[in-house]
């Protein structure tokens, strides 16, 4: 009798660990599941954790970018469009930016659309665009663009030595020690002549400019009259090629294959200096020049952002022409690039 009671007790206090225990479980349970309704909660019913660090969700980068240019000066508005050829009913966009490939992407208000509007503020930084479909996914984007600010501004703390050192250069104030040969690689590209512009008006913001700086001793009709001498040419558009030059003058379109002649240091009245870079013509169209040189205040290997031009049949006469210079411009700049770019300098 007493076993039986014992055996009953057992089976008792048995079924009472496990109810326990099963309580226990399912305490747990629905405490996680609380956890993840107040996380949901949170964040609107999507999960973000992905989007600071690839804000288009792995998607493919098939968006192109168009309107970068090759560099802006601080302050300078930045006009870009992404462009997909995909043919979709989806034209919900976000841009974002960031302040360099280490810091994290943030998402750029009231931009909707293909459309992107900022500021250049700092170099380095970088721009992308995302298109997200109607689940508010991302379906394609961009890759990253770079935000590339050359100032000319030698008074920044930064570089200030490097700019002092260039500015030197440019100003025609350098050693023949450090004059070093160039390829014509360094002026490739498509080219439009400033005659034009000075011409219809455009750059006489730029004179006016000149005459206000300090020390000036020119007014700026006088500084029209010495440019317009300077620039004036009727090639109006010039493109270059690794051995070859092509000129368009009046419709016409001549070209012929250069290589390199050699530099030539010059010495002016002055006291400052300029470096010719001398090309001379192997074959190609008659009406195309023998000799053809370059000034562009550079005096070692670097990618040009304008240059003089200077250009004829005999290489030695040339070296002594200084008063026409037919200056020109990357095609790709606009009237007010270019009036932003000679003030710059």
């Amino acid at each position: 009798m007493n076993k039986k009671l014992l055996k009953g007790w057992s089976i008792v206090l048995a079924s009472a660990f496990f109810v326990a225990c099963d309580s226990d479980d399912t305490s747990d349970v629905g405490s996680s599941a609380s956890s993840v309704d107040e996380q949901v909660e949170e964040t609107g019913g999507e999960d973000h954790s992905d989007h600071d660090e690839d804000p288009g969700q792995n998607s493919p980068e098939d968006v192109d970018i168009e309107g970068l240019a090759d560099h802006y000066h601080t302050g300078d508005s930045i006009e870009l469009v992404a462009s997909f050829d995909e043919d979709v009913d989806y034209d919900h966009w976000h841009w974002y930016t960031r302040a360099d490939h280490d810091s994290e992407w943030q998402s750029v208000p009231d931009h909707g659309t293909e459309h992107y509007s900022g500021e250049a503020t700092h170099d380095g930084q970088e721009i992308k665009a995302v298109l997200f479909d109607a689940d508010h996914e991302a379906y394609v984007q961009s890759s990253s663009v770079e935000v590339v600010i050359d100032d000319h501004d030698h008074d920044h703390a930064h570089s200030h030595a490097h700019d002092e050192e260039s500015q030197r250069i440019y100003d025609g104030f350098f050693y023949n020690d450090d004059v070093e040969d160039r390829t014509l690689s360094d002026w490739n590209g498509d080219w439009q002549s400033v005659y034009p512009y000075l011409v219809d008006g455009t750059l006489d913001e730029v004179f006016e400019h000149k005459a206000d700086e300090e020390g000036s001793d020119m007014s700026a009709e006088e500084y029209k009259d010495y440019y317009e001498v300077g620039y004036e040419t009727d090639v109006d558009q010039i493109v270059i090629g690794d051995d070859s030059f092509t000129f368009y003058e009046n419709d016409e379109e001549s070209t012929a294959n250069y290589e390199y002649d050699g530099y030539e240091i010059l010495t002016y009245d002055a006291g400052n200096r300029g470096v010719r870079f001398i090309f001379e013509k192997v074959d190609g169209d008659e009406a195309m020049p023998e000799y053809i040189q370059f000034s562009d205040h550079e005096i070692a290997p670097t990618s040009s952002h304008h240059f003089h031009l200077y250009w004829g049949d005999d290489r030695e006469d040339l070296l002594d022409e200084v008063t026409n210079w037919p200056t020109y411009y990357p095609t790709e700049l606009n009237e007010e690039d270019i009036v932003h770019e000679m003030i710059a300098h």
